[in-house]
């Protein structure tokens, strides 16, 4: 799948799926959003609003209230691509939220996926 087509996915399909990914690992929709929260900077309402307003993730992310300043430590491979080698921006900040929600649906502590 193309680049373009990625970020014009709207966040309203695609987060259903991190929270069933997350769910069926005994983890809860609460968690997604509060590693969420710490990567974009919106609280879970902001979340809630934006899925709601059917926003695409290029907007969910240029929207973003702040990135967090330890984003940068997201390290790993999704989908079989290293995430610290991601040139465009937009498509490595999509795929730490990925690697944040396989984080979490993995059973890694709140404290390691936070980067504390």
């Amino acid at each position: 799948m193309d680049n373009q087509k990625v970020f014009a996915m709207s966040v309203a399909k695609v987060y259903p799926f991190l929270v069933a990914k997350a769910e069926r690992k005994g983890r809860t929709k609460e968690e997604v959003d509060e590693v969420c929260s710490w990567l974009t900077g919106y609280t879970s309402e902001q979340i809630a609003q934006q899925i709601a307003k059917g926003v695409s993730y290029e907007t969910f992310f240029n929207e973003a209230p702040q990135m967090n300043p330890n984003c940068h430590l997201i390290t790993g491979t999704v989908c079989g691509i290293r995430v610290e080698n991601i040139e465009d921006p937009l498509m490595q900040k999509i795929r730490w939220l990925d690697k944040l929600v396989d984080e979490l649906a993995k059973g890694k502590p709140m404290d390691k996926i936070l980067r504390k």
